[in-house]
């Protein structure tokens, strides 16, 4: 039987890991449109402060990887069509069989369009080599502006100011990470990194970019503009499901499965930010370690059924350290905050008092572990 994963970013390349724990003989591929290099995402938006060059990220190249796994990886190869009837991938190197296909393409991030003639300025950054344009562009730049104050968004305005640069962060927010976070935990980021320098331009969005004197000029809904020399877009990521629409698999936010990890197409797997699993599309690193060693047990003859611990999030700011674990989506319920000394505790209890969630900040993250005992599993 032959085992193909397409993508090697960390879901790819933790289901080989887990995979080859379970059978050291199944043959497997891995097939990538970039180089292959195995790094860590989340270690993205916080390297500068740690002194690391993004090739210092890197843990293995491709060719390390496939002697750890024995395995083949094909990098810089494109797949420009799944053929489902013959089980093959379609590649601008030719075709490639398989007999289980695992769908690990990860997220693209949303790009918004602006008006000015500097709008094509504008930089994310979703992968090493995003990183590395992102690095090259701030290397003499003294202010940066950010479109997005959620996570990402946030985790880089922390690393930048850390730096020593100028930072500035623009949404229409009414808070930071607003999605996540109860407002008290929020304000206390906000109130965090304003400290350390951050400017905040919240309630408002960006509504044109146009090149000044010196650098940019963002013009902003509300009648302010901003100056910076890089502009930095962390709006969000979206699932990338051109594969998976292709061939008709059903998507909804990301690519759907079951609690096996297969999607509507028999054989046909999905993990990572691409998958949509019981209804949830989670992009953190414990919902994707969990699912990768359920599928790997699956793909190597054990059907095993997914199943979701409780998963706290640590969201990387030194100068506001925040651990959040959500109540499921929907959930009725009320958030009673605590301000502590140096730090914020806010409890999610439902109607009938359990507690379904919970936010630390501060000094208050220490108690992560006795909180996280409390709360149900995200997927029992």
């Amino acid at each position: 039987m032959a085992i193909v994963i397409i993508g090697t970013g960390m879901a790819g390349y933790t289901l080989a890991r887990e995979i080859r724990k379970s059978d050291p003989q199944v043959s497997l591929l891995l097939v990538t449109a970039d180089d292959g290099n195995a790094y860590p995402k989340p270690a993205l938006s916080n390297a500068l402060i740690q002194g690391k060059q993004p090739q210092q990220i890197i843990s293995a190249d491709a060719a390390t990887m496939a002697q750890r796994l024995d395995a083949k990886i094909h990098t810089h190869t494109r797949v420009e069509a799944i053929d489902t009837v013959g089980q093959q991938l379609v590649t601008d190197r030719g075709p490639l069989p398989y007999d289980r296909l695992v769908l690990a393409t990860g997220a693209r991030p949303i790009r918004l369009s602006f008006k000015g003639d500097a709008a094509d300025q504008v930089i994310s950054v979703n992968n090493l080599e995003e990183y590395q344009q992102f690095r090259d562009r701030i290397e003499h730049a003294r202010r940066v502006a950010i479109i997005g104050p959620g996570l990402i968004g946030c985790e880089f305005a922390n690393d930048l100011v850390a730096s020593g640069r100028e930072v500035a962060v623009i949404g229409p927010d009414p808070y930071p990470i607003s999605t996540l976070l109860p407002e008290a935990a929020g304000q206390a980021l906000q109130q965090g990194l304003a400290a350390q320098g951050v400017q905040w331009h919240l309630g408002t969005v960006v509504d044109g970019i146009n090149h000044g004197e010196d650098g940019y000029r963002l013009q902003l809904t509300n009648g302010e503009s901003v100056a910076a020399d890089v502009i930095l877009s962390a709006i969000g990521l979206k699932p990338d499901l051109r594969l998976a629409n292709a061939i008709g698999l059903e998507t909804n936010r990301g690519i759907v499965t079951d609690r096996t990890l297969q999607t509507s197409q028999a054989g046909i797997y999905a993990l990572g930010d691409c998958a949509e699993i019981a209804g949830l599309n989670l992009p953190y690193v414990m919902p994707l370690m969990n699912g990768a060693r359920a599928l790997a047990k699956t793909l190597t003859g054990t059907e095993t059924i997914l199943t979701y611990p409780a998963m706290p999030v640590i969201i990387k700011t030194p100068a506001c350290p925040i651990v959040v674990s959500p109540p499921p989506q929907g959930a009725a319920g009320i958030w009673s905050i605590e301000q502590a000394e140096n730090g914020v505790r806010g409890l999610f209890h439902s109607p009938q008092g359990e507690l379904l969630g919970f936010t630390l900040t501060g000094d208050c993250t220490s108690e992560k572990s006795d909180w996280t005992r409390q709360v149900p599993p995200v997927l029992a």
